[in-house]
């Protein structure tokens, strides 16, 4: 019996170290809340997911994926749930909200310890410096912001006869009134008359021009309302004739992104501002499915007007409720650019699935038909969108902030086309930073209730069912002005 006793006590002692060894090497999980930025269900997400665990032994991400359109409603339901994501992606409006109400961890230590920043590598350091508040780090960005370009459709230039791209407002106007003469449609159509995020102005930037509807600091450093300025108001008035005179889409109003990239290729407009660099390859390969012209002319900045908006990056920040942040930053964050595979993940997606180096054809029967030799890269066809190419992954090899390793390959002069590379130098060369605005107690208690407004107004005056003036009127009557005026004072009281 004493035998037997301390047999099964052997093995219970055994059996105890078996289950502590297999608990200790349960992975550790991180949970990502993404938008699409990323590629999502339809596009090979459990690939790039089961390359990313691969590249992180021990490690178990999870991904949460809303739609585009619906990411930031249903991330602000998440987090006023006790189940937070570990990490996440925010605009900067987000991203200065939630840094000043304690929703992030403070990454300013573990940023300058990091392998990134110390690499040799990382060449972005204004970019991160642009996304400190107070002095303090709680969101990263792989890439610039980009921005915006307006392209005009060359057949349909062709069409009326237009020699050469518009340099002047005047000449703008009087070619979008020629498009929609001669193709009994609008010119242009936008997602919203006015963005939801900064810079806001940049899907109609030749409208807007130097008025901007969100809080800008002066020249001497002082805060105002961009809205309560005399050149938001002339900038409404661009917009409601032309929307008036059927130059501008109405639907603009509803449209999401989705909603107005479809027109263009349906062919029911023919200007359309929209991301420089990679998109302008969307565009192109996009028209030509429907088998249009793919040729566009991307448009400097008209003369006297401000240069486009180069956006606030959306930056990966990590709650503070994250289990272990360290952790968290060093497997997550720290390696995204890590110069090799997980770079190239990040950058291109999954080898056999978004890209490939092995002798092939794609985009099989068709017009834009390639073959490839064994070891050439290319990108392959969209597992969505057929007869269209996969550009890149969530980070825009333009756009990226940390070259590839030394001796590790670079596929970028192999990936980039060149109207995506004369789209991003062209933005690249009349560009200007956009800021993060302070999150005071009374913007992030306010603000909401007024941008909210300020949207309300905008759209009765673009569609025609105020004057400015009754806009304005209307404003000042729903206390928007006075919310203004507070929050004005708030932000002045921090210099």
């Amino acid at each position: 019996m004493k035998k037997l006793t301390a047999l099964i006590l052997a093995l219970a002692l055994c059996m105890s170290m078996v289950v502590l060894s297999a608990s200790a090497e349960e992975p550790f999980k991180i949970v990502m809340m993404v938008d699409t930025t990323v590629v999502d269900q339809n596009n090979g997400r459990d690939a790039f997911e089961a390359r990313w665990e691969e590249l992180h032994p021990g490690f178990d991400l999870e991904i949460i994926q809303p739609d585009h359109s619906a990411y930031y409603d249903v991330m602000q339901q998440r987090l006023a749930s006790p189940d937070w994501p570990d990490v996440l992606i925010l605009s900067s409006t987000y991203y200065a909200d939630y840094a000043a109400n304690g929703v992030l961890w403070d990454m300013t230590d573990a940023w300058e310890n990091s392998k990134t920043k110390n690499s040799g590598r990382f060449f972005g350091d204004s970019v991160i410096e642009g996304l400190k508040i107070d002095g303090k780090l709680y969101g990263f960005a792989p890439y610039r912001g980009n921005g915006c370009v307006t392209y005009v459709k060359k057949a349909w230039m062709d069409d009326c006869g237009i020699t050469e791209a518009p340099t002047t407002y005047d000449a703008y106007i009087s070619m979008l009134k020629a498009f929609t003469e001669k193709k009994g449609t609008y010119a242009v159509s936008a997602a919203g008359f006015v963005g939801n995020e900064a810079p806001f102005v940049n899907y109609l930037p030749e409208f807007y021009q130097d008025a901007y509807p969100f809080f800008i600091q002066q020249e001497d450093g002082t805060w105002v309302d961009g809205f309560t300025q005399e050149n938001m108001k002339a900038a409404l008035q661009r917009i409601q004739d032309a929307v008036k005179d059927g130059l501008i889409d109405q639907e603009t109003l509803t449209n999401k992104t989705s909603d107005a990239r479809n027109k263009f290729y349906d062919d029911k407009f023919g200007v359309f501002t929209y991301w420089a660099g990679t998109w302008a390859t969307n565009l192109k390969t996009n028209l030509e499915a429907k088998g249009l012209s793919g040729e566009l002319v991307a448009l400097k900045p008209l003369e006297g007007l401000p240069a486009y908006y180069d956006r606030v990056p959306p930056v990966w920040a990590i709650t503070s409720k994250a289990k272990d942040p360290q952790k968290v930053f060093d497997a997550f964050i720290d390696t995204m650019l890590d110069g090799g595979d997980c770079q190239m993940l990040w950058t291109y997606g999954v080898e056999g699935v978004h890209w490939s180096k092995s002798a092939g054809t794609v985009l099989q029967g068709t017009e834009k038909e390639a073959t490839f030799e064994d070891g050439q890269f290319h990108m392959l066809e969209n597992l969505e969108t057929h007869d269209v190419l996969y550009t890149k992954n969530h980070i825009d090899p333009m756009l990226s902030l940390a070259s590839f390793a030394e001796g590790y390959y670079d596929p970028r002069e192999d990936s980039v086309k060149p109207e995506a590379k004369a789209a991003a130098e062209l933005f690249n060369d009349n560009s200007r930073l956009a800021s993060i605005v302070p999150a005071t107690e009374e913007m992030s208690s306010m603000n909401g209730e007024l941008t909210t407004l300020k949207g309300e107004i905008i759209a009765d005056i673009a569609l025609g069912k105020k004057t400015v003036e009754e806009g304005y009127a209307y404003f000042e009557s729903e206390g928007g002005l006075e919310i203004s005026n507070t929050i004005v004072e708030s932000l002045n009281a921090m210099n």
